[in-house]
């Protein structure tokens, strides 16, 4: 948000003394300004508790415990806390090879699993189309420069304000749910950015590729949004939990990569509309795997997850391919029946 920003109110600032051409790279430089004040702001921060306890600076550590809590007798409480799951951590890693477990294991695996979808499906949800070429967007649909720039600088702040609710949401309805709902409703709006490029230009393009793309943030901001890295932090089990968020951040900033790189090609082989439509159904191959492949972690322990992620995946889909006449009686045609038998053996 802040770089869209940053972005506007650059927007309109040249250099004179005849150098051409210099205004894209200002508004390009103009966006590592917010960066700076964060980057400043790193020597506020005091250093990872865990961090100093790995290192046997556990004096170090309490003393930034104490940051963090209310009371010394809260950050002796934690100190002691993180120092069990450290040397419990250490005894199921002595003379394993972490990599091997992290795919060997089917346990492992399957958090693996779920962990690459939701990261895979954060960038090919689209979003990040929309982040990098939404002026270019803008522009083709009829906004002049300025105006695009503009209404660019509202999808971001869209975004910012729509994740918000995140933080109520995605322990209250679910990662799982969050996704459900979201999924299907990306795509339509997706599929309305896209068909508006068809139709005459004028206000009628304008108002259906804007109301397409700021609806698409609406609903991606609860969902895509916050679950993927949630999801990761806590799919996998401890000793294994750092290889875990390693491979999950490759994952998203890889197809974030290859996401960026493609679209011109994606819109010159298709058209816009055709780009629009491809990323769409991302969206609702999205919702069908998380469906049928994908488990619930809201409000789990470690030992409950453990049950989750031992489950075959296609008992899990099994589970929910069966469940579709009940959802259909019970949300649809709003009958009376029957509560489902539980999925896991955790569950009451």
């Amino acid at each position: 948000m802040l770089g869209f920003i940053a972005g506007v109110i650059f927007s309109g600032v040249r250099i004179p003394a005849g150098v051409e051409d210099t205004q894209w790279r200002i508004i390009l430089g103009s966006t590592a300004i917010p960066p700076m004040f964060v980057c400043a702001q790193v020597y506020l921060v005091p250093e990872s508790p865990r961090w100093y306890m790995s290192k046997g600076k556990y004096d170090k550590a309490f003393a930034s415990l104490q940051r963090f809590r209310w009371s010394r007798f809260q950050a002796a409480r934690d100190l002691y806390y993180i120092h069990k799951q450290i040397a419990i951590e250490y005894e199921l890693q002595k003379g394993k090879n972490l990599w091997k477990e992290f795919f060997a294991v089917p346990r492992n695996r399957r958090a693996a699993q779920s962990s690459f979808f939701v990261m895979f499906m954060q960038q090919f949800c689209g979003v990040n189309v929309i982040a990098y070429y939404s002026t270019v967007i803008f522009q083709d649909s009829g906004f002049n420069r300025n105006n695009a720039l503009l209404v660019s600088m509202g999808t971001g702040i869209v975004n910012w304000l729509f994740a918000i609710p995140a933080v109520y949401t995605i322990d209250t309805f679910g990662r799982r749910n969050l996704l459900l709902v979201t999924f299907p409703l990306m795509a339509i709006m997706l599929l309305i950015t896209g068909f508006s490029f068809l139709a005459p230009e004028g206000t009628g393009r304008l108002a259906g590729v804007a109301t397409g793309i700021y609806m698409f943030m609406v609903v991606y901001s609860p969902g895509e949004g916050p679950v993927p890295f949630t999801y990761s932090a806590e799919a996998f089990p401890l000793y294994i939990r750092e290889y875990g968020m390693a491979f999950a951040t490759a994952t998203t900033w890889g197809f974030n990569f290859i996401l960026s790189l493609t679209w011109p090609a994606l819109e010159e082989a298709f058209t816009t509309t055709g780009a629009f439509g491809f990323y769409a159904w991302w969206n609702f191959f999205g919702w069908v795997f998380a469906y049928f492949c994908l488990p619930e972690t809201k409000e789990r322990t470690l030992e409950e997850l453990d049950t989750v992620f031992s489950m075959r995946t296609r008992d899990h889909a099994r589970y929910y391919l069966n469940s579709l006449p009940w959802y259909l009686r019970k949300y649809i045609l709003r009958g009376d029946v029957e509560p489902r038998e539980p999925l896991y053996a955790t569950e009451d």
